[in-house]
């Protein structure tokens, strides 16, 4: 979720869901350490829970990261073994640290040993060649003799090599089969199960047996779906829809723009929210063509929204319809990460 899931998106995704659990966008550990730390690890309280995600591989570095990440007040801190990427493959971490368990305990055994928070692992199953049976499994219990117990699973393979990072999302067939069998195996483990699962009735469909289900892309591009987490996976009476997300943004939105903070860095992340709905092409239409421009403010926001409402009749079922930041459901309680 790099450049998607950033402290704006999650503000935005916070509207809509009190209580799914959301990652920041990946951040390497080195960025953390010579980087502009405000700009890279600032958010707002609202955001809370949130987890920051790192990448990296040297232990050392991680470590003083995951400290600084504690500092900041993150929830949790994440070790991205799991992301495709050709710049993240260059840096030796992501996916291609699936190759490299013995490292990556070591990682996960320094930062646990530093910070108070829980510190937790998201991988894929395997890469390239790997038996995925043999590469999950071995990946995990290494990590959990170095103290780790919650583990979110994309339950594909990547292929570094023959695909791009693009085609690593779909193309690499799902084994949820295995996911569930490391779960049943593992019991006292928290495994979270990521890898296409676009609506809440899928999520739900996995949590007789996951403790908890990650969502990225699909929360994102329609995050209309976080209106209902509250509800459906934490039995909360309380259900957001899209107009209701909208009002409940705008001081966030009127505070960044005091600030500075162009337009179109926040609307972006909102053009998915009435997806379905009569409207909606005008609405992202307003925010694209108009959030961009030099001074836009709130009232763009304004005439987006009039244009949808002008559109004539349509489903308010469908303009808050369950479609990432994002983020993962548990039995505890997360998405962009929904956990309940």
């Amino acid at each position: 979720m790099m450049d998607w899931s950033d402290r704006h998106c999650r503000a935005f995704h916070r509207t809509l869901t009190r209580r799914a659990l959301l990652y920041s966008e990946m951040i390497t550990a080195t960025a953390v350490l010579r980087g502009d730390r405000a700009k890279l690890l600032g958010y707002d309280a609202v955001e809370h829970p949130v987890a920051l995600q790192l990448g990296g591989s040297d232990p050392r570095e991680l470590t003083q990261a995951a400290k600084i990440g504690e500092d900041f007040g993150y929830d949790e801190i994440n070790l991205n073994v799991g992301c495709p990427s050709d710049r993240v493959q260059s840096g030796r971490f992501g996916a291609c640290l699936m190759r490299e368990p013995e490292l990556v305990a070591e990682c996960m055994a320094a930062m646990g040993a530093a910070v108070a928070v829980p510190v937790t692992v998201k991988c894929r199953i395997g890469v390239d060649d790997q038996d995925p049976e043999e590469s999950l499994f071995t990946l995990v219990d290494l990590c959990t003799q170095a103290g780790v117990s919650s583990f979110a699973v994309h339950a594909r393979k990547a292929w570094l090599e023959g695909l791009s990072p693009k085609e690593n999302r779909d193309i690499p067939p799902l084994d949820y089969r295995l996911v569930q069998r490391l779960k049943r195996e593992r019991p006292a483990l928290t495994i979270s199960l990521n890898g296409g699962i676009e609506t809440l009735d899928a999520a739900i469909g996995h949590l007789h047996w996951a403790d908890g289900v990650m969502m990225g892309r699909a929360a994102y591009h329609n995050p209309g779906l976080l209106g209902d987490v509250d509800a459906r996976i934490f039995g909360e009476d309380r259900r957001i829809d899209g107009f209701e997300a909208v009002e409940a943004y705008r001081p966030y939105l009127a505070a960044r723009l005091a600030e500075g903070v162009p337009l179109h860095a926040m609307t972006r992340h909102m053009l998915g929210l009435f997806s379905g709905a009569r409207g909606a092409r005008a609405w992202r239409r307003i925010l694209t063509v108009e959030g961009v421009k030099s001074g836009a403010g709130l009232e763009v926001l304004d005439r987006a929204l009039s244009a949808l409402k002008g559109a004539g009749p349509h489903d308010e079922a469908q303009a808050s319809a369950p479609i990432a930041a994002i983020l993962c459901a548990t039995q505890q309680g997360s998405i962009d990460g929904v956990s309940k």
